[in-house]
């Protein structure tokens, strides 16, 4: 009998996990995921209860390039198993160790290096805590509450404190610094922003160097400028009203598209430029729509874009305080258990198109008590899913703002098992209840967010009102869009399961790993938004005017080099067999900065086939029977004398003639070639990609037939023979290109950061199908000369 393959083993395995159909459907479209689990399954007893299934599945889709031979996953996945890890950040510092790990996992340094058996009371909380402020009494003392930040931050990154429950070492340091200080007064008011003292005259900067001041530009003009400061945001509680200056935003349910791009400058850009911070914060909330790879996805793409969290939170570390808190909004008689359907809700808000009579739901009066019972009875299982919910008793008659019509605040989910949480709750808060009460416990001063929830921010308040509690500020702008893709999780999916792309990367699409794979620059995409600027307004901007903003700056930033799509070769007859000779080739014309390499020129050469014509014209500038022209960086030209071809009529090979002798003539045109050199290891031999725009008009969901209809038959161009000259070494090692934003870290920079142009064909990047044998390069965008190449 044969063994079964890693799909069945995964088939039949997986469901003993607890994480139900859905991510076992995920798992199996991912070759290495399918494998890497199939390993695991078949060497573990099941089942397993969902919270250890959850790690399971961290583990292992953390792991799965991590080959199953050494052990090493395996003894990660027996430490979850073991219970020896029991959270996702000991599962995070597990993988990191390791990864880097060269060598036998020694279990004393493992254990250490991700906190097991370290247990936290809130006692011993209390004097870590206490034992770090006295030791740094005289700062803390000086600096008062501006050294709030650098203690909370040195005690999650430098104690054994990383390993306590964020939201206990927070209060306690909340705590204790109030009770040394006292409350806070003038002197703990947000410094004055000083202007910045003038670059030196005749500096020299590349354009994209000048990012400061594009940035800048975005704050101290139009919307953001208009925003309140730090301290000024007044509440309905006046003691609430404190100096609050941090961001947020993120929902674990997809991949980010060139639309969130702008959220996330906005969000992290506005703290970085106030000298404050900014959370990156998942709603994870509905445990049904939400998977690992979207948690992962998200943080990779703002640490990419150069942005650094002041912390990842989750709305999960507030489930035990939203729920008390849900329970006080029930006291205070500003909520209630409601049993009606969704169509009687409806029309409890005017019908379709919210045109109708309003009316309160005939539940909305119950007593107090009975609807604290009823909400604790939904948190006990008495109620299956849309039986009950808790809804918040706005103002439904009064007010015609429909997020003011009485919103769900709870609902019970019986799915798929919380990330996190596991099984620990059937009840799950709504966005609109989550939302501004997770800004409020994280002390959020602005929660910035695009137009649509502008009538969002009439709840926001209610809720943080109605509870008495710190009441940040929502503030919305308008949103981006590119013309000519579409961005909707739901179309993608279809796209990516029709086989029309790759994958939600595919550099076609404008999902932000899409972008990242195709080679366009975090820097780049930073420019963008900032040329735009900020306002209520929605922005609709061209597929063009992105590629114009993203070709200027690797105009100023990236290496040159040679390559050939389709090449034919040339015999230089007139030279010898064995000649060689080497020219020094700067990887930057008139700029020494970026370094010169050494390209080797010998009698056989490769041009493109499109600068070859067997006839002549009086409009065309290369080589033909005959003609001259330039080769790129050699000092003389060569003249073409005959040529060969096969018997379905392609030209195999072109002989010429080396024009070094008599007075030299200079040629009309100058053409790329790459020389055939084994000793220098030249050619290299790559595949490229060259995409085009995916769809064929500007909208492509007006297409009669549906957007599918619309496909450009025409987006990718596949050349599996292409060559490029030695220098790709050099470039690839000394990656990334350029330097700046999140890439400026390697760990960051995947092999989408070794980018370069290849002269007159475009500018290119590595992609990740690349191996240690052979590069694969996608074109990141055209050549400014793209109309053609006539002459």
């Amino acid at each position: 009998m044969s063994e079964p393959t890693p799909e069945e083993v995964l088939t039949e395995k997986f469901p003993k996990l607890g994480l139900g159909e859905k991510p076992l459907k995920e798992a199996l479209k991912n070759k290495k995921l399918t494998t890497a689990w199939a390993q695991v399954l078949s060497n573990i007893d099941l089942p397993v209860d969902a919270k250890v299934g959850a790690l399971l599945s961290a583990v292992v889709t953390a792991m799965k390039d991590v080959g199953g031979d050494d052990g090493k996953r395996a003894f990660v996945v027996d430490a979850v198993l073991s219970r020896k890890l029991k959270t996702n950040p000991q599962i995070e510092a597990a993988v990191k160790y390791i990864k880097g790990k060269k060598g036998d996992v020694h279990v004393a340094e493992f254990d250490k290096e991700c906190g097991v058996g370290v247990e936290f009371t809130s006692e011993k909380i209390e004097q870590e805590v206490r034992a770090y402020i006295e030791e740094h009494k005289s700062t803390i003392l000086e600096q008062r509450y501006k050294a709030f930040t650098p203690t909370l931050v040195t005690l999650k990154t430098s104690t054994d404190l990383k390993w306590a429950p964020p939201a206990d070492l927070k209060k306690e340091v909340d705590a204790q610094l109030a009770a040394l200080l006292g409350p806070k007064d003038e002197r703990d008011a947000p410094p004055k922003k000083q202007p910045k003292a003038p670059a030196a005259a005749g500096a020299k900067q590349v354009k994209v160097e000048n990012e400061d001041i594009s940035k800048n530009r975005m704050f101290e003009e139009g919307f953001l400028a208009g925003l309140h400061r730090p301290g000024g945001n007044e509440q309905i509680v006046p003691t609430n009203m404190e100096a609050h200056l941090k961001a947020t935003g993120g929902r674990p349910n997809g991949y980010l598209h060139i639309g969130h791009s702008k959220a996330i400058t906005i969000n992290f850009g506005f703290a970085r430029y106030h000298g404050g911070e900014c959370y990156l914060r998942y709603d994870d909330t509905n445990p049904e729509a939400e998977e690992e790879r979207y948690f992962t996805a998200i943080r990779e793409i703002v640490e990419w874009l150069g942005f650094q969290p002041y912390r990842i939170t989750y709305a999960s570390d507030h489930f035990q305080r939203l729920y008390e808190l849900a329970e006080d909004l029930i006291k205070r008689g500003k909520g209630y258990i409601c049993h009606c359907t969704a169509e009687e809700v409806n029309l409890q808000r005017g019908g379709k198109d919210n045109g109708g009579k309003r009316f309160e739901c005939k539940h909305r009066n119950r007593p107090i008590e009975e609807s604290l019972q009823e909400f604790r009875n939904m948190r006990g299982g008495k109620y299956k899913p849309k039986e009950a919910m808790l809804r918040m008793k706005q103002n439904i008659l009064g007010s015609g703002n429909p997020q003011m019509w009485d919103l769900t605040a709870y609902r019970v989910l019986d799915g798929a098992p919380h990330h996190r949480t596991g099984s620990e709750w059937n009840i799950y808060p709504t966005y609109d209840f989550t939302h501004c009460l997770c800004d409020s416990f994280e002390n959020i001063s602005h929660s910035l967010c695009t137009t649509e929830f502008i009538n969002s921010r009439e709840s926001y308040d209610w809720l943080c009102d109605a509870l008495g509690i710190y009441r940040p500020q929502q503030r919305e702008y308008g949103r981006l869009n590119l013309t000519g893709t579409i961005m909707s999780k739901r179309k993608i999916a279809k796209l990516v399961s029709g086989g029309y792309v790759r994958g939600w990367d595919d550099p076609r699409l404008y999902t932000l790993v899409a972008i990242r794979r195709r080679g366009i620059p975090p820097g780049a995409i930073l420019a963008f938004v900032n040329e735009l600027g900020v306002t209520t307004a929605h922005s609709y901007v061209q597929i063009k005017r992105f590629e114009q903003t993203v070709r200027r700056y690797l105009e100023e930033t990236v290496p040159r080099l040679m390559m050939i799509l389709d090449p034919i070769p040339i015999i230089i007859e007139n030279l010898p067999e064995d000649h060689l000779e080497e020219f020094s080739v700067p990887f930057m014309p008139n700029d020494s900065k970026l370094g010169e390499h050494l390209v080797p020129f010998t009698r056989k050469v490769y041009i493109d086939r499109s600068d070859f014509r067997e006839e002549d014209s009086a409009d065309y500038f290369r080589l033909a029977p005959g003609k001259s022209v330039g080769l790129l960086k050699v000092p003389f030209t060569i003249r073409a004398t005959s040529y060969t071809k096969d018997k379905a009529g392609n030209v195999t090979e072109v002989r010429a003639e080396y024009e070094n002798t008599g007075k030299f003539k200079k040629p009309k045109t100058y053409i790329q070639w790459v020389c055939d050199a084994p000793s220098k290891g030249s050619p290299v031999r790559v595949e490229a990609r060259l995409t085009n725009q995916l769809f064929k008009s500007e909208n492509p969901e007006d297409n009669p037939d549906s957007y599918l209809a619309d496909i450009n038959p025409d987006s990718e161009h596949v050349y599996k023979d292409a060559i490029i000259e030695t220098g790709i070494h050099e470039v690839h090692r000394r990656a990334p290109w350029p330097e700046l934003e999140g890439e400026k870290n390697s760990n960051r920079a995947g092999p989408e950061s070794c980018r370069f142009q290849a002269l007159r064909v475009g500018y290119f990047a590595l992609d990740s199908d690349s191996t240690d044998d052979r590069f694969v390069l996608n074109r990141i965008v055209t050549l400014k000369e793209d109309a053609g190449k006539s002459a």
